[in-house]
């Protein structure tokens, strides 16, 4: 993980009913200008005011949280207040096991949205699907909410339930689901032989151990094919983030060299990149992609970065598009702040925000219960039928190009 051991910040590339971190970066603080201290003055007068005046006793501590929140809500959909029991949940979802439903969510286009459930979760198994807008939370309107807020209402205990009112493409009326909520404890790599010497690995999410436990998986998976492979699938589909680290360190696996992603905040000098290294990097075999509406934030950094090196083709629908870093910085009382500090860029400069990545090849969306199945029946689904096609193909254009050269 990249931390900063003098601040212990942290960089953020997707949100969980949990948050996700990776690195960070360091930036000076400049004085406050005279402007700033005469609105800071108007900041403490309409304190005092509130403390002394307001029709009920209130608490300056509250007052100042309350203060603090509106001043990160105000600023994307992405930054936001972390207080010490929020923050806390931070250094422990990172090991994959965490409260909550099992969604990943965003405001998007102003309306809670949700990125990817995550698999075997109460979420996933009510039948929550990427894209569902969330417009109710227990009868409560989430318009106007800031995610924080949505996400205080979603948490809760172990066999607590919560009923949230969705709108989705397709479905003419809304659609309530009652989850009863859980202990979220999820594998990050799971994989498989579908025929002699052709792959299967499924990335769920990027988690601190994923890079290590997808170089295992792929070990595995020569061994058991007479110690090679014709070609690999890498499965992102629903795969909402992770860890920057995570997502670097993966896409290493299948690149030699070049910058992988880079990172750049406001000021030009605030740029930085991470590179592949030629130690540790599987042979180049024909290579798929899966990607779908649910694929974000550190999926899209792994799928731009062979994308735009020609590494892989990537197949499936267009991906999430959320593209900019969050960092948390912690503060003194124990919470912290979530801070949207840069966006990230492909190899050949793409910024994804908003935007998503178009496969090379565009394939039906496979419906829920289908991707389902694939966990322990990965050959049934369709697009995995597709992708193994294009495996085949590649390795006859792939041998031919060895006999050539001959």
């Amino acid at each position: 993980m990249f931390k900063n051991k003098k601040t212990g910040w942290l960089i953020l590339l997707g949100f969980f009913f949990g948050i996700f971190v990776g690195g960070l970066f360091v930036h000076n603080v400049s004085a406050l200008s005279n402007k700033t201290y005469e609105k800071l003055k108007v900041f403490t007068d309409c304190l005092e005011i509130i403390s002394k005046n307001y029709v009920e006793e209130v608490k300056t501590e509250d007052l100042i949280t309350g203060a603090i929140e509106g001043m990160l809500n105000s600023l994307d959909p992405h930054s936001a207040y972390l207080d010490p029991d929020m923050y806390r949940e931070l250094q422990v979802e990172t090991k994959g096991s965490f409260g909550g439903l099992g969604i990943e969510i965003a405001i998007k286009d102003d309306i809670l949205t949700v990125i990817a459930p995550i698999e075997d979760t109460p979420a996933y198994r009510a039948g929550i699907k990427a894209g569902d807008k969330i417009i109710k939370i227990n009868e409560e309107s989430t318009k106007g909410l800031s995610l924080m807020e949505c996400v205080k209402r979603l948490r809760g205990e172990k066999g607590t339930s919560v009923t949230i009112t969705i709108i989705r493409e397709g479905l003419t009326e809304m659609q309530d689901f009652t989850i009863i909520r859980d202990i979220i404890t999820t594998q990050s790599v799971k994989f498989k032989t579908l025929e002699k010497g052709y792959g299967y690995l499924r990335i769920y999410q990027f988690q601190e151990r994923t890079s290590a436990d997808a170089a295992k998986a792929l070990d595995t998976l020569r061994k058991e094919n007479a110690g090679e492979l014709s070609g690999l699938i890498l499965d992102l589909r629903t795969n909402p983030g992770g860890l920057l680290s995570q997502a670097v360190e993966v896409s290493d696996l299948f690149l030699d060299s070049g910058v992988i992603v880079t990172i750049k905040g406001r000021d030009e000098e605030d740029k930085t990149s991470f590179n592949a290294h030629m130690e540790g990097t599987m042979p180049n075999w024909p290579m798929v992609v899966l990607v779908n509406q649910g694929s974000a934030s550190a999926s899209e950094i792994v799928t731009g970065a062979l994308q735009d090196y020609g590494r892989a083709v990537i197949m499936g629908s267009k991906t999430f598009g959320k593209g900019s870093v969050q960092t948390i910085i912690p503060l003194e009382d124990d919470a912290g702040i979530r801070l949207t500090t840069a966006r990230y860029y492909t190899p050949n400069n793409r910024s994804i925000h908003e935007k998503g990545i178009q496969p090379d090849i565009t394939l039906p969306a496979v419906d829920k219960e289908t991707l389902k199945k694939t966990k322990e029946e990965p050959e049934i689904d369709s697009e995995l039928d597709r992708a193994l096609e294009q495996l085949k193909g590649m390795k006859i254009y792939h041998d031919y190009l060895k006999t050539s050269e001959k």
